[in-house]
């Protein structure tokens, strides 16, 4: 069983460092998702694990096996990795079948014709594309050709599979049902995959840990479920769900707890971080979590209803309350006007105001 270790690495292109000594190990089996916005050095990452991207400092090992290690010396190159790629652009050859393109990599290997037919077809049955081996990539539909650069990346058994975006290529449609698929296939084959994506339904959907990276750094990491419900940051909390943020200042602090007053409002909530009274804080509540209630009570607001949006499977309540702008989830058409809407303190995480 292979477990892939990349310990403190360290990457700059020229005097702008992307990676500032990222850690962490991908278990055999396992899926791991790096997400991250634009420019936080997921993609950088997955390159340097590659061998696509040199670091300056740290190590990559796949047990044993040593793929990087900048104090040693040691840089293998991208084909003695035997990693599977899977590219953004899915990077078929136009003037190839897709029995080619998946078989070119066991070519290159010097694999023998009859045990390169058989391998290609394998990979393609599997991927539900047998039918396709003597079609050419223009022939094909966005999630026909994506399921063609999986295939190529699975067609020799490589102990990792790494795959960059592999789903945006899609719209929107089509995308959610792959990313189910594409699930479906790593746990049926028990791969171990390490997977890029901006998308934080992707993550989630997708994998059985998540790395959050930021400016280059990890800012959380953990299981789908320890991201969404147990930030441990500002950052983490704003970017993981659709949420509301509430400027106000600290009253009072009670252990775990603090009430937070703003313009014509007090709130308990649950601090993240600690906090003291007096201070500006920022409080993030999803939306889902927030209430609209039938009357007063504990940790509830009255607020006018601007407007309401139907969703298809839901509505969307947009509130104001003096200078408060919040969002709210709800399963029936209301009218504007004055409600009561309720925030479970709980669910109300408050964090010292970012600087």
């Amino acid at each position: 069983m292979d477990k892939l270790i990349v310990d403190n690495l360290f990457l700059s292109y020229g005097a702008n460092p992307i990676l500032k000594g990222v850690s962490f190990e991908l278990n055999a089996g396992e899926v791991v998702c790096l997400l991250g916005a634009s420019g936080s050095g997921k993609t950088t990452l997955l390159r340097a694990v590659a061998g696509l991207e040199q670091p300056s400092e740290g190590r990559i090992a796949l047990d044993q096996q040593v793929f990087f290690d900048g104090a040693a010396r040691i840089d293998c190159p991208v084909e003695q990795r035997s990693l599977g790629l899977v590219f953004q652009s899915y990077a078929l050859w136009p003037h190839r079948t897709v029995a080619d393109n998946v078989g070119y990599g066991l070519k290159l290997r010097k694999v023998s014709t009859t045990e390169r037919k058989r391998r290609v077809q394998s990979a393609l049955d599997q991927l539900g594309l047998g039918h396709l081996a003597e079609r050419f990539p223009y022939q094909l539909s966005g999630g026909q050709q994506q399921r063609v650069a999986i295939a190529r990346a699975l067609v020799y058994n490589p102990p990792v599979i790494l795959l960059d975006e592999p789903l945006s290529n899609l719209d929107a449609k089509l995308r959610e049902e792959a990313r189910a698929w594409l699930r479906e296939l790593i746990v049926s084959l028990g791969l171990s995959a390490l997977c890029v994506t901006h998308d934080q339904t992707e993550a989630m959907a997708m994998s059985d840990r998540i790395l959050l990276l930021r400016n280059g750094r990890i800012e959380q990491e953990g299981t789908p479920a320890e991201l969404y419900g147990s930030p441990c940051s500002l950052y983490t909390a704003e970017f993981m769900g659709s949420n509301n943020r509430i400027d106000a200042k600290v009253a009072s602090v009670s252990g775990s707890h603090v009430v937070l007053a703003g313009d014509g409002f007090q709130l308990r909530a649950h601090a993240r971080e600690p906090l003291q009274a007096g201070q500006n804080a920022q409080a993030v509540i999803r939306l889902e979590r927030v209430q609209v209630a039938d009357g007063p009570g504990q940790n509830r607001l009255q607020a006018n209803l601007v407007t309401s949006m139907y969703l298809g499977d839901r509505w969307e309540y947009l509130f104001h309350c003096g200078e408060l702008r919040f969002r709210a989830f709800g399963h029936t058409p209301r009218d504007p006007g004055k409600h009561w809407v309720e925030f479970p303190a709980n669910d109300c995480w408050a964090f010292a105001q970012a600087s």
